[in-house]
């Protein structure tokens, strides 16, 4: 649930900004308060520049 958790912020913050890097960013971070663990979350990467 964790991922779901995480993707959902990605592509609310995406929508909202359009810096990819930023967007997953503030996803990890809101991640992290409700998972703190970092296996949850520490995992994912932007790779790509589309």
């Amino acid at each position: 649930m964790t991922m779901a958790f995480l993707m959902t912020e990605f592509h609310a913050n995406l929508s909202k900004n359009t810096e990819k890097a930023g967007a997953l960013r503030q996803a990890m971070l809101e991640t992290m308060k409700k998972y703190p663990n970092p296996r949850d979350w520490a995992g994912f990467t932007l790779i790509g520049f589309l």
